[in-house]
């Protein structure tokens, strides 16, 4: 397991004083070419980042946190591990806005799946620290979530599912909107005929959300 994450950059076409930044975090078992693959059809004056999780599974494969598949719902993660990627993701942003001078209150947050969890877990346990939150095939977990008194009403989170997906059920992200409306976020949710995957209409959808929530 490294100390500092692994990363690839996709600079923006016009550098600003403090350019705003959105960073891409992986699935269970991928790595950070996979949703780099949309680097190019997301915002053109933003940096985007893409992170490598930090346990390695095999060649090429890493994972945020373990999963049981044999054991209940409720108890396949490891919850200890997604705290450690949760602050080793926090402490890399924080490196990358200082090397890159970003924008601080203009952070977003990407995820699928794994990342997707991380990504609601950062948010909502350092609000003040990311502003927007586009969450694909996950959901919230409060296991993950460090609770805080600060307010989360300044956060802006997309969030999709697919009506098919076999990994992470469906209901599972349906729950999820318990945790965001007792914390009066604002968020779009929408759900696509798919599997554990991103439809072409789906990440239409984020782009139109993306470019109206800046």
């Amino acid at each position: 397991m490294g100390s500092t994450l692994e990363y690839l950059v996709r600079k923006p076409s016009v550098e600003l004083e403090k350019n705003p930044a959105i960073f891409l975090i992986h699935g269970y078992g991928s790595n950070e070419e996979d949703l780099f693959s949309f680097a190019n059809e997301l915002p053109n004056d933003h940096y985007v980042f893409s992170l490598r999780a930090c346990f390695e599974m095999g060649y090429n494969s890493y994972a945020w946190y373990a999963i049981n598949f044999e054991a209940e719902p409720e108890h396949r993660m490891d919850v200890a591990q997604s705290i450690t990627s949760r602050e080793k993701i926090r402490e890399r942003v924080r490196q990358l806005q200082i090397e890159y001078s970003l924008d601080t209150n203009k952070i977003t947050l990407m995820g699928f799946s794994q990342g997707a969890v991380l990504s609601w877990a950062l948010a909502l346990s350092y609000p003040n620290e990311f502003s927007r939150v586009v969450a694909m095939s996950g959901y919230i977990e409060p296991k993950t979530i460090e609770e805080t008194e600060e307010s989360h009403t300044n956060i802006k989170a997309y969030m999709s599912h697919g009506t098919s997906d076999m990994v992470i059920p469906i209901a599972w992200a349906r729950q999820s909107q318990n945790e965001y409306r007792k914390r009066a976020i604002d968020v779009k949710y929408e759900e696509f005929p798919v599997g554990h995957t991103v439809s072409m209409e789906n990440f239409q959808s984020i782009k139109e959300w993306l470019t109206k929530s800046i």
